[in-house]
Order: C-alpha cells, then sequence, then structure tokens
C-alpha cells in the first residue's frame, strides 16, 4: 500500500466517524423532539380531561342545587368535593347576593368595602369616588368635561363612560384602582345582582363593611336570588389542575329552562 492510498483511506475514515457523529446527533435531537411532542400532547390530553371534570362537576352542582329535597344543596360557601373520572374536583357554591354590586352601592359602602380588603382610608376614598363617578359620570351636566380633564391629567386617554360596569374587570380603568386592589376586591364583588347585600351575608368581609356604615337589610330582597357563583378545580395525579369559575342564574327562563350561565372564566390551568 502507498503512502497515498494509506492517506486516502485515513480521510475515508474521518468522513466516516464524522458521518456517524452527524447521524447520532440528529438521531438524538429528533428523539428529544418526539420526547416534546409527546408530552405536549399528554399535557394537552390531561388538561382537556381536567377541563371536562371541571364542566361535569359545575353541572352536577348545579343539578343538586335545583333538586328540590332535602338532599339539595344551598349556596352558602360550602365546598363540595366529588371524583369525576380520575380527576378530584371541588367546587364551592356562593350567592352572589352576598357581594357588592358597584353599579349599585353608595359612595360610604364602597369606601367601607375597600377600607376592609386593605386599603388606606385616603385611598378607599378616592377609589370609592372613582368608581361612583364612572358610572354616574354622564347624570349631572357639565361634570363630564371636569371628568374627562382630570383623566387626561392622569394620562388616561379615555373618560368615565356613564354606563354601568359590565364586568368587574372595567373596575381597572378607574382612577386610584390598582391590579393588586383590584384583585383583593373581586371575591367581594359582582355585577350580577340588583341591590346591596343583606346584613346575613356569608361573606364576612362584607358583612363587616355592611356593619361600618350601619346597613342592615338593604338587600333582603336579594338574598337566594338564584344567582351563585361556582369556582371548580380538578386536580388530576400528580400536580396538574384546572380551574374555572362559572356563574349561573338559575330559574331563568319561564320557558323551561332552569338555569343561565351568565359567565364562564378560565382562571388556571397547569
Amino acid at each position: 500500500m502507498t503512502r497515498s492510498d494509506a492517506r486516502q483511506r485515513g480521510f475515508a475514515l474521518i468522513i466516516v466517524l464524522w458521518s456517524l457523529a452527524l447521524l447520532a446527533l440528529l438521531g438524538t435531537h429528533v428523539l428529544a423532539t418526539s420526547r416534546q411532542e409527546s408530552q405536549l400532547a399528554r399535557n394537552l390530553r390531561d388538561a382537556a380531561v381536567l377541563e371536562e371534570a371541571a364542566n361535569g362537576a359545575v353541572q352536577q352542582a348545579i343539578f343538586n342545587v335545583l333538586d328540590s329535597s332535602s338532599r339539595h344543596w344551598n349556596p352558602d360557601g360550602t365546598v363540595h368535593t366529588m371524583r369525576v373520572g380520575q380527576a378530584a374536583v371541588a367546587v364551592r357554591i356562593d350567592d352572589e347576593a352576598d357581594r357588592v354590586n358597584p353599579n349599585v352601592a353608595s359612595v360610604q359602602l364602597l369606601q367601607a368595602l375597600l377600607v376592609q380588603v386593605g386599603a388606606d382610608p385616603v385611598t378607599s376614598a378616592a377609589v370609592a369616588a372613582s368608581i361612583a363617578e364612572w358610572r354616574l359620570a354622564s347624570g349631572a351636566p357639565g361634570r363630564p368635561s371636569a371628568t374627562a380633564a382630570r383623566y387626561a391629567a392622569a394620562g388616561r386617554d379615555y373618560a368615565p363612560s356613564g354606563a354601568p360596569f359590565e364586568s368587574l374587570d372595567e373596575l381597572g380603568a378607574v382612577l386610584g384602582m390598582t391590579p393588586n386592589l383590584l384583585a383583593r376586591l373581586r371575591p367581594h364583588m359582582t355585577v350580577f345582582t340588583d341591590s346591596d347585600p343583606d346584613a346575613a351575608t356569608h361573606d364576612m368581609v362584607v358583612a363587616q363593611a355592611l356593619a361600618a356604615v350601619g346597613q342592615r337589610d338593604a338587600g333582603a330582597d336579594e338574598v337566594g336570588s338564584g344567582v351563585m357563583s361556582l369556582p371548580a378545580e380538578a386536580r388530576a395525579q400528580g400536580h396538574a389542575r384546572f380551574t374555572i369559575h362559572v356563574i349561573v342564574r338559575t330559574n331563568a327562563r319561564p320557558e323551561g329552562r332552569r338555569y343561565e350561565v351568565l359567565s364562564r372564566e378560565r382562571l388556571w390551568q397547569d
């Protein structure tokens, strides 16, 4: 064998070795990608299963609330745990009438509620006034322009609409409201009632706010209104979970529908 032949065979061996290394690298990449895609598919499947379990548990809870027998469930904040397939689901049933509606509450009640969730008195007074101003902005001549000027001075490119709040998210737009403060208010507020809560509310924060303003039975007609809040959390084996929040009005339609879903929100999935 000549030196030239040996050199060529050496180059060929190097090429073969590099080719094998490249193929091994490609194989590893393909395998890793395949595993990632398989895991993603499993996660999507698990999420779908948990979502359906949560939906099923909410339907079961509604059925039990509508049950006219002695075994019916009451919207009193009780947490009910049930198993749907392989998932364990916890559903809490609250009466929306236990909460404060920013569309009808007085400035005094709003301020008291803000204090109860931890806002200082100055902030509470300012935010309560801003909430009332938002819903009443078009009610007084000359006020809309002055209000718009204040919002513009605060760097906002909008002004209060003068219309009722359609969701609690809209409260985030009022002057003085912060994401943290709104997060603390949310569990105690609703836009699905027509009057203030009664002093017998199951929400202790709201009860304390009512007591602070000396308000007792202003919303007695609203207790048992049939508007329910149902947060449901489904958990599978391991750490996977899925949470939804459904608001339902029972006996909503005289033509036979026994309930109506007013709101459905995904809260958490992991």
